[in-house]
């Protein structure tokens, strides 16, 4: 993937991709660009807003994207990390909200009624959360996919919204400011960072994929154990 200046003379011109890129990040950076050339560092933070509500809208794009911007002289660096890390902020405690609203008891609820999941399951999941939850908060906020699902969880265990809230800003505050960073220093490159952000994405998904593997075919098993007996 290579993108480069659509025209250097206008005020942040939106990065193009290369002829023969044949990839579909032209009309999503054109629209961050848009935003950005609009509303400035604020529009980079509603886009990182957008982005913890609707994960397909890479963090890994926007943030990268507005470091460029920076280094045009388009954004101010420091205004860039504060008001994405806002937006971190403000789209976590969102869906902390949600998970408050959900709730212990219609999480037994929605167990009661899945396959291969017991009750037992949630128990041992909010055990887990009350002795991990303060990392799993901060550094979650680091991880793809768990950058956004983690709040919900901290909010169906009621996580203490200031710890909550200070875990959430130290980890976006440090996501944030590498992927700015690497996009100011890189320039025109901005986009290698995706690259090996989505890179990181694909482990985790196999992460994903092999406990949810380990989990049905431990689940199975002891179904039939017990049928046997």
């Amino acid at each position: 993937m290579s993108l480069a200046p659509a025209d250097p003379s206008l005020p942040f011109a939106a990065p193009a991709p290369a002829a023969d890129s044949g990839n579909s990040l032209g009309p999503l950076a054109d629209g961050l660009v848009s935003l950005m050339e609009t509303l400035g560092a604020v529009g980079a933070g509603i886009a990182v807003f957008a982005e913890n509500l609707f994960p397909p809208i890479p963090s890994e794009v926007i943030l990268p994207l507005a470091g460029f911007a920076a280094s045009r002289g388009e954004l101010d660096l420091l205004p860039a990390v504060v008001f994405t890390t806002l937006g971190s902020l403000l789209g976590a405690l969102v869906l902390y909200g949600l998970g408050a609203w959900l709730g212990r008891e219609r999480m037994r609820a929605i167990a009661r009624r899945l396959p291969l999941v017991d009750v037992a399951d949630v128990d041992k999941t909010e055990a887990w959360f009350r002795r991990h939850g303060r990392k799993a908060v901060f550094f979650g906020r680091m991880l793809p996919i768990f950058r956004s699902l983690i709040s919900i969880p901290a909010g169906i265990e009621r996580m203490p919204l200031h710890a909550f809230a200070l875990l959430t800003t130290a980890g976006s505050l440090i996501w944030n400011t590498a992927f700015i960073l690497a996009g100011f220093w890189l320039g025109e490159q901005w986009h290698v960072v995706e690259e090996y952000a989505g890179f990181l994405q694909w482990i985790v998904l196999l992460g994903v994929a092999g406990a949810a593997s380990w989990f049905v075919v431990s689940r199975l098993r002891a179904r039939r154990a017990r049928d046997a007996e």
